[in-house]
């Protein structure tokens, strides 16, 4: 049998990738930690960690155990709210992860009908961007996450270890953003290389990668004007005329005056918005939410930078 304790042990040591640190976070001494670990592998059979001048890294024995404690303590967690539940006869709660973009634009309109067919409920929403989302969601401190990628795999897959399933909600397919007095903002659409000369305004640090990517296959470097985090900033520079900016659908401002959206065309880089859920055991209400969100999805209105405007 495994010992739960040298788990946690392993854990710390795994997500510190030091005996010291991971001592110092468990209240050990170094030696004590080493023990555990040195105990752990002689129950074992075999090693779970390589020892180096560079640190500690796990070995696959020491992955697969590392899937194993992160699966329990979501277990655990899951449990123990479910128990509160029974014993308190507490409000049912739901716990939401969601980009920013996304909690703008998607979920409100999916909140309002889960609240109505589920109005008992209290909900949390956590505003983090995927990379910290999903561990929220794999540790169990959050029931479901709306998240998104870019061209290429989804950051869940069938298989892999995360302990999360992956359903696709959305295309979100990127516009390119210019200020209204533009020479191409009349443009039915645009490819990369008709934009070689631009400057850039950045929403969004991942996105910046991938533009900085596609602007080499069209045969340009790209020019960065400014390098943020958030695609109604990067709008409202774009407005101001600091430069031009490329913006997925889902973000684009309702705010139409001074701005231009056009379609790229392909090839081009495209965003795609999913919903992460705990492989093992659901909450039954983040299933019902999932749905309500794909409803709410497949009814959203155009933006109005997307739609000719008529006086």
């Amino acid at each position: 049998m495994i010992d739960s304790r040298r788990l946690q042990v392993l854990s710390e040591v795994a997500r510190h990738g030091s005996f010291n640190r991971a001592a110092a976070e468990l209240r050990l001494t170094p030696s004590a930690v080493s023990q555990q670990i040195s105990a752990l592998e002689r129950s074992l059979g075999t090693p779970v960690v390589r020892r180096s001048t560079r640190g500690v890294e796990l070995t696959e024995a020491g992955l697969v155990l590392i899937d194993a404690a992160e699966a329990i303590s979501a277990e655990l967690l899951t449990a123990q709210r479910e128990i509160d539940r029974l014993a308190t006869a507490r409000t049912e709660r739901l716990t939401v992860a969601t980009f920013t973009s996304g909690g703008q634009r998607l979920l409100p309109a999916a909140l309002t009908r889960f609240t109505a067919a589920h109005p008992g409920v209290e909900l949390t929403v956590i505003e983090s961007e995927p990379e910290d989302s999903l561990p929220l969601v794999r540790s169990g401190a959050a029931d479901l996450a709306l998240a998104y990628h870019f061209d290429g795999p989804p950051p869940v897959t069938d298989g892999d270890r995360s302990g999360l399933v992956w359903t696709p909600v959305l295309r979100d397919p990127m516009w390119i953003v210019l200020p209204a007095a533009h020479p191409l903002a009349g443009a039915t659409a645009l490819a990369l290389a008709d934009l070689a000369g631009e400057r850039w305004v950045h929403g969004c640090l991942g996105q910046s990668d991938l533009l900085e990517h596609y602007a080499a296959l069209a045969g340009f470097a790209v020019r960065t004007a400014c390098r943020g985090t958030d695609y109604q900033f990067a709008q409202s520079l774009v407005r101001a005329g600091v430069g031009i900016s490329m913006i997925p659908e889902v973000a684009l401002s309702n705010e139409t005056a001074g701005l231009a959206a056009v379609p790229m065309r392909p090839p081009g880089p495209c965003r795609f918005v999913g919903v992460a859920l705990p492989r093992r055991r659901p909450a039954p209400l983040a299933g019902a939410l999932l749905r309500t969100l794909q409803e709410a999805v497949g009814s959203l209105p155009p933006n109005p930078l997307t739609r000719p405007l008529t006086d």
